[in-house]
């Protein structure tokens, strides 16, 4: 396997995290419990990968972060700020959110400067300016060929190519990608595997990111959390975690090598 990630960001300076869950949880009833007293500290300009079972709660804590799910008990902070109670929308301005969905979130009927140029217009009010920013994003992307092809007729790596230039329109500082390697081939995988390690390098975003493949998330993250039965069983770098009792016992099983 290639080398994605040739360095990783294991330690940060003594500063408070860009985000922060207390003692976090949510049901839906008493009987499907969606996370457990979750507590976890994200510094800025830090990869964090969520692993863990269907069902065990990576894509809750995304959807809690963004705001989309408020907790029954606990906090988050953002910045040091409690914003437990603020707004999806609120959220995403005030503290420069991003969301990558795993499906959907382009227009199908538009071409790619096209799903561009739709939230450029809603995020970025000088018209040079969001002109700019679309072609800067179109070469980042190498999106040109296909700059006038509507998105239902991209392959699934183009597409999520541009889907993740259309969450880069408003200089997000938080990137939330909820499996963005699923259902691709080899090939796509390591292309956008080295998408998302040049976004921490080039844009300093703190990015936390979903995946079933354990593998291939592991392969760009400085850290990951496992989860399963709805709590944290491990934290830490990929080779901590390759270690850990809980992690081996209750996910990767015996068989599982990383390199």
């Amino acid at each position: 396997m290639a080398i994605i990630k040739k360095f990783r960001i294991t330690s940060f300076k003594k500063e408070k995290p860009i985000i922060s869950l207390k003692n976090v949880s949510i049901s839906f009833d008493k009987n499907y419990q969606l996370l457990d007293n979750i507590s976890l500290d994200v510094p800025k300009g830090q990869i964090l990968g969520l692993l863990g079972p269907n069902g065990a709660g990576k894509s809750t804590i995304m959807n809690i972060i963004s705001g989309l799910l408020k907790p029954n008990h606990g906090s988050i902070k953002i910045k040091d700020q409690d914003v437990t109670n603020y707004p999806i929308y609120l959220r995403s301005r005030k503290f420069k959110i991003s969301i990558i969905p795993q499906y959907g979130g382009l227009f199908a009927s538009l071409n790619s400067e096209e799903n561009l140029k739709a939230v450029a217009e809603i995020m970025i009010d000088d018209k040079k300016i969001r002109e700019l920013k679309i072609d800067e994003l179109i070469s980042k992307f190498e999106l040109d060929a296909v700059r006038k092809v509507e998105s239902k007729n991209l392959s699934g790596g183009l597409k999520r190519r541009l889907v993740i230039a259309m969450g880069l329109i408003g200089n997000p500082e938080i990137l939330l990608m909820d499996e963005p390697l699923a259902a691709l081939d080899p090939q796509t995988i390591q292309m956008l595997q080295n998408v998302i390690v040049t976004l921490q390098t080039d844009f300093n975003l703190t990015i936390i990111v979903t995946d079933h493949q354990a593998r291939d998330l592991l392969a760009v993250c400085d850290k990951a959390v496992i989860l399963s039965n709805s709590k944290i069983i491990a934290h830490g770098t990929p080779s901590e975690l390759m270690s850990n009792e809980n992690a081996n016992k209750y996910y990767f099983g015996k068989n599982f090598k990383f390199k």
